[in-house]
């Protein structure tokens, strides 16, 4: 049983918080965003895998050497946030949980647990009330696909949607991060460039999204993520969902084309409207300047640009729209919507 309070919130503040995942590309956002947000800071502690330990990352000024994982290093600690994979996480959120600290992870270990709230704090807050120390951070994809829609859904249900990613090379960590760099460098220098972290050459390439495909579907596990945690985020396991998910040569920022069946009639307008009035949102819809939304653009900020909003064709019934989104995939698809559930704990 967890030992931090009966309520949800953390013990106190400010907190004492462990960053699991310290080095990694969500970890080193992590506490960039923890400053930018004035999040209440008492001690902040820096974990990693053995072979980062040592190292040093500066916070709000001060130098923090990083230290590899430890029971004893979650002691006292209030708050655990976790980026550094499933593997590590079924491991040490149990651990962090039993030395009395909440767990906020960003890995795919607890997501689809019934017991584990799945959150994306625009459309679902509420259900971080009923955690036992563990709340889960959605698919990157998911959460960038999916908040827009939010609003929508809440007023005209989506019964089907279909969309297809194109997904930035952070989504596979800072390796992913460099070897994008590497190859585009070599490329245009006209030398050849193995790939090591990726499966296929990544400069100027897109290929299937890199996870392995099920056999039964044939839809590779990043598609059946967004599937299933679209539907636990909504709570809403009726809805029919088509993805292809897409690898690109984008360095951070992931992007969906989305078409979405609801079940009355809906007008671009109205859902134009619906998206701009909602949280963490921003209309990017220029037709005359053919200005929509680009993951340069998206890079570095918290909103999720939405543009592209329009009937679909295909459908002459009027309940369905197509549109295209973009997002910072270290950003709200991962360390700030961990943080924004954090903001929810503080007492």
């Amino acid at each position: 049983m967890p030992t931090h309070d009966a309520d949800y919130h953390l013990r106190r503040s400010p907190p004492t918080i462990a960053v699991v995942g310290a080095t990694g590309a969500v970890g080193t956002e992590f506490l960039r965003i923890l400053a930018e947000r004035e999040f209440p800071v008492g001690e902040l502690r820096l974990f990693a895998s053995p072979r980062s330990a040592g190292k040093t990352l500066t916070f709000d000024g001060h130098d923090i050497g990083v230290e590899a994982l430890s029971e004893n290093g979650f002691a006292g600690a209030d708050l655990a946030l976790f980026s550094a994979g499933s593997g590590t996480a079924r491991e040490w959120a149990p651990v962090a949980v039993r030395r009395g600290a909440i767990v906020v992870d960003n890995s795919s270990a607890f997501r689809m647990n019934p017991a584990v709230p799945l959150v994306v704090p625009e459309i679902n807050a509420a259900e971080i009330a009923r955690h036992d120390g563990i709340l889960a951070v959605p698919n990157c994809a998911a959460i960038i696909a999916i908040t827009p829609l939010w609003p929508i859904h809440r007023r005209n249900r989506i019964r089907r949607m279909t969309l297809a990613t194109y997904q930035a090379a952070s989504g596979g960590g800072a390796a992913a991060l460099a070897e994008l760099v590497a190859a585009t460098r070599a490329h245009l220098a006209g030398d050849l460039y193995a790939p090591r972290v990726l499966p296929h050459p990544y400069a100027f390439n897109l290929f299937s999204h890199n996870t392995p495909i099920d056999p039964a579907t044939g839809y590779n596990e990043e598609e059946t993520k967004v599937i299933a945690e679209t539907r636990k985020i909504l709570a809403d396991p009726g809805i029919r969902i088509g993805v292809t998910c897409v690898r690109v040569p984008v360095q951070r920022a992931h992007s969906a084309a989305i078409t979405i069946e609801c079940a009355r009639p809906i007008d671009p307008g109205e859902a134009r409207a619906l998206i701009a009035a909602a949280p963490g949102c921003r209309i990017v819809d220029d037709p005359a300047a053919n200005h929509f939304p680009m993951p340069n653009e998206a890079t570095g900020i918290d909103d999720i640009l939405v543009g592209r909003i329009r009937r679909d064709l295909s459908d002459p019934s009027g309940h369905s729209l197509s549109l295209f989104v973009a997002g910072d995939q270290l950003r709200k698809g991962a360390a700030l919507n961990a943080v924004q559930i954090a903001e929810h704990l503080l007492p």
